[in-house]
């Protein structure tokens, strides 16, 4: 384990970068083949830690799971073994052991679910007792983590009558809902929702899932790092080509590239994937909601702040109970930077361009989340030999994001 990294930036910027798969399909595709009582393969999987906790799960079939830092896996697993027979325990670290579930067990124990909270009321560990769960419809406010809608959607087609769904209220991270709701129909499931937001119904039939081979595409996640890098290079015919992306992908994170055309990086889509590149003004100011995008909020406050935009982004909600408060660890980070930023009612994050003193040497903090590791990164091509604590985090969606870094001519030291 690497205590610090300090990142100094080449002067250009010109690669072809091979992304790590998506871990959001990767683990949704995981669970699909396990309800399907699957054997035939699943090629390119990500070889991030959060994959990688559900395979294990799988493979060694123990009754304790330690999912450590996953939270895809906790809420996935936790409504797979509610149809499986047996008991099983899954754990995590102590910050997974702060981060609600509560939510998503109370839905599973109104179809019959057998869950015991083994510590806190409400939080992991949780011991789970599979049966046999029955055909109810289920209300949730639209607001929840899309994990947990996506959990209960995976299960919905082993119910003998498939399930209801009604989700009120504002929708959070829609695109990750389509994705499971398209992964269930390749894997032979029938299931749609309703145009109408308010409410948005989503109806599954029942009759299972059918054992398919799946090929899974490169993380649009771990793109919006090189987008950003784009963004902040000096180089002014900065290129990145990144293959095996589409357009019209089944990850919301693929609507990062609209935004991130708004601050002069734009993209170019071929058969083989994506080209970004400089191109354009940057604007004064940048507005935007980011419920749909969520997990780009660390790589946008940190590119606008660097860049000097004034912004304010909203949706931002489900940013308190991820694998770190989000949004303090931003405010604190970009504090030592020189950024004054403010949080408007735990849904806005927002800089007016205030300012403060940073620090002369600013070593950042990544709270185990590798999202804070991956979006200050890129910080080093505006302010040398910034310095990002406890590098090894990326492991969880990128593990060889720092390799990547240095075949493009970053250089990085251990501190």
């Amino acid at each position: 384990m690497k205590e610090a990294y300090t990142i100094t930036s080449p002067k250009t910027l010109r690669a072809t970068i091979n992304l790590p798969a998506s871990k959001s399909i990767s683990n949704r595709a995981l669970i699909l083949r396990a309800l399907a009582h699957g054997k035939l393969p699943i090629d390119n999987l990500a070889d991030c830690d959060d994959t990688m906790v559900i395979i294990k799960a799988f493979h060694e079939g123990n009754e304790i799971i330690d999912i450590k830092a996953a939270g895809t896996a906790m809420r996935f697993l936790t409504a797979f073994y509610s149809t499986q027979p047996g008991t099983h325990i899954l754990t995590g670290t102590e910050r997974m052991k702060q981060r609600p579930i509560s939510i998503l067990v109370d839905a599973l124990r109104l179809l019959g679910a057998h869950i015991d909270y083994v510590e806190k009321e409400g939080f992991p560990p949780l011991r789970i007792t599979g049966s046999q769960l029955q055909s109810k419809e289920l209300i949730l406010p639209g607001d929840v983590s899309s994990q947990y809608i996506s959990a209960l959607l995976m299960i919905a087609p082993t119910l003998p009558n498939g399930l209801k769904l009604k989700l009120t209220g504002h929708v959070t991270s829609l695109p990750y809902i389509d994705m499971t709701l398209q992964l269930m129909h390749e894997f032979g499931a029938s299931a749609h929702r309703s145009e109408s937001s308010y409410p948005m119904l989503i109806e599954v039939e029942p009759g299972g899932y059918q054992d398919i081979p799946y090929i899974i595409e490169n993380d649009w996640s771990a793109a919006s790092y090189w987008y950003e890098m784009v963004a902040l290079s000096q180089d002014s015919q900065a290129q990145v080509t990144m293959p095996h992306l589409k357009k019209n992908s089944t990850q919301g994170d693929c609507k990062g590239a609209e935004l991130f055309s708004l601050l002069g990086v734009q993209t170019d889509y071929t058969e083989e994937g994506i080209c970004i590149y400089k191109q354009g003004k940057l604007p004064l100011r940048l507005d935007a909601d980011l419920r749909e995008i969520p997990d780009l909020a660390q790589t946008f406050v940190v590119t606008c702040c660097t860049l000097g935009i004034p912004f304010r982004f909203s949706g931002l909600h489900t940013l308190r109970i991820k694998e770190t408060d989000r949004i303090n660890a931003l405010i604190n980070e970009l504090h030592k930077l020189g950024f004054v930023l403010y949080a408007e009612d735990d849904n806005a994050l927002r800089w007016d361009g205030e300012r403060c003193r940073e620090e002369e040497h600013p070593v950042i903090a990544t709270y185990d989340d590798h999202r804070m590791a991956m979006a200050f990164a890129p910080v080093s091509l505006k302010l040398p030999n910034i310095t990002i604590e406890h590098p090894e985090v990326v492991s969880k969606s990128y593990p060889h994001f720092w390799e990547d870094l240095q075949q493009v001519g970053f250089i990085i030291m251990d501190r």
